[in-house]
């Protein structure tokens, strides 16, 4: 993997990680069309780079609410503080759950499985066009929404599903805030990053050579740098109600990418 391509795969990562178009199903497409033909151990070490990249991003715009959530980890008072890091807690669940019993059957449909990744993509697309026309309200993120919540960010572990546009799509459909929907979705992801990413490392199966070292961090810097931009616009646009405009962009790559998978 060069230097060009490396750049290009972190700027897809970046973006489409918050924006509601699903990361995963970006990177599949964008793997087969640059015909990505790197050994299992480099593709892995470089998504673990990326997705880092991305959680680093997430850790900067939310500082403020990440030192929030371990305030209240530790004050061990039942306060909003505290109900807030449950919450967080809770909706990790499900993943968690999902990833550990289910890791070879989800790795399964990864790996070129372009028709899955356009179905899905149209699946993304109907999730924001009904979240689009939901009433925005004041409604804070309960307990029983942060299960919920967490359930969709467990099958948005598919390839072609947003993680960031099932979960906010989810939040808003059950009435929370889409200012506090947007903000819930990208805190409760990055536990789960951090944590795949130690698991990973802890395998043993992580390698890359000195060659590997500029690519890595090339697509290191794209994916940060891309993720603050696109972690702060998405949470103006979801405040404007303009989810009705990646459904469509959804739908067009998703029929185009089910086009792709039956022509070859």
């Amino acid at each position: 993997m060069d230097i060009i391509e490396s750049i290009v795969l972190g700027l897809i990562q970046g973006l489409t990680e918050f924006l509601p178009v699903s990361s995963s199903g970006h990177l599949e497409l964008a793997k087969t069309i640059l015909g990505d033909t790197s050994v299992p151990q480099e593709s892995l070490t470089f998504t673990i780079v990326l997705h880092f990249a991305t959680a680093l991003s997430t850790l900067v715009i939310f500082r403020k609410e990440v030192l929030e959530i371990f305030k209240g980890l530790f004050q061990f008072k039942w306060n909003e503080q505290t109900q807030f890091s449950l919450k967080i807690i809770a909706s990790m669940v499900p993943a968690v759950l999902i990833g550990l019993l289910f890791e070879e059957q989800l790795e399964a449909f990864f790996g070129g499985k372009i028709l899955l990744v356009g179905a899905m993509l149209l699946v993304t697309a109907v999730l924001l066009l009904l979240a689009d026309k939901a009433k925005n309200t004041a409604k804070k993120v309960s307990f029983t929404n942060a299960v919920i919540i967490g359930v969709s960010q467990a099958i948005a572990m598919l390839p072609g599903i947003s993680r960031s546009g099932a979960t906010i799509s989810t939040s808003v459909l059950l009435g929370v805030d889409r200012s506090k929907a947007a903000r819930f979705s990208f805190l409760m992801v990055v536990p789960l990053i951090i944590g795949k990413v130690a698991k990973d490392l802890m395998s043993g199966e992580v390698h890359f050579s000195n060659s590997e070292v500029a690519p890595l961090a090339a697509g290191f810097i794209a994916a940060f740098i891309s993720g603050l931009l696109a972690c702060t616009w998405m949470i103006t646009l979801v405040k404007k109600s303009k989810l009705s405009y990646f459904a469509i962009y959804c739908a067009i790559v998703g029929v185009v990418a089910i086009g792709y998978s039956l022509l070859h």
